[in-house]
């Protein structure tokens, strides 16, 4: 028999999700995709992969920088060429990240026999949104948010721009009616932030958060 996927969902979500899931899904199990896009906001893509990298309920994380998102990174975050990309973004050799080829169509990614939990576009561009919003699945990036909206699995856009044009508006509500949660790179300012990085860290708690992953560190209002 083939074995069913496990999909992460919040408990609010469950009863939509609950013909997908699993009786149980054992933290070994879990394998999370993570990609990027040319849009401005790269401290919040470091700062969810470093929140991954510790997560031990993660056992794999496949990351898909596009073309454009490696120059946003370059200057965002100062960093240099293409080699050891994923050592430049966690200051250390990843054990469970592993870093993907956008122009690799064939990847274990684009199938939706493999099992994926979960899929994040961190930041998603307006161009990666249309791609997906209309099926357009010319790279890697959109082909596996294609297999998870086709799959039922949890997609996450956090989608960065403004202002925003009718197109926009009209691709985020195609995405989000094909099954997609548009989550807007907006960041929280009530847990009086000390930095940057707190600021991108508590954002990537919430995204995490809403595809099943608590975090315990994580800023809660009035909790």
């Amino acid at each position: 028999m083939c074995s069913r996927v496990p999909i992460l969902t919040r408990p609010a979500q469950r009863t939509f999700f609950s013909t997908l899931m699993p009786e149980s899904i054992h933290s070994d199990q879990l394998i999370l995709s993570v990609a990027t896009t040319g849009a401005s906001g790269s401290i919040f893509l470091k700062q969810l992969l470093l929140t991954c990298e510790h997560d031990s309920r993660i056992s794999t994380l496949n990351f898909i920088p596009s073309d454009n998102a490696l120059r946003v990174m370059a200057e965002e975050l100062g960093l240099t060429g293409r080699s050891n990309l994923l050592e430049q973004l966690l200051g250390t050799k990843s054990s469970k990240i592993n870093l993907q080829s956008n122009a690799d169509i064939g990847a274990n990614v684009a199938s939706g026999s493999y099992p994926t939990s979960a899929m994040i576009v961190i930041p998603c561009s307006m161009g990666t949104l249309a791609k997906i919003a209309n099926g357009l699945a010319t790279h890697l990036i959109e082909r596996a948010a294609d297999v998870c909206l086709k799959e039922k699995r949890p997609l996450v856009l956090c989608v960065r721009e403004t202002p925003l044009n009718k197109i926009h508006i009209r691709n985020m509500y195609r995405a989000a009616d094909a099954g997609a949660t548009i989550f807007p790179l907006i960041p929280a300012f009530y847990n009086r932030p000390d930095s940057i990085e707190d600021i991108a860290r508590q954002f990537a708690c919430r995204v995490l958060a809403h595809v099943g992953l608590e975090q315990p560190d994580a800023y809660h209002w009035k909790k």
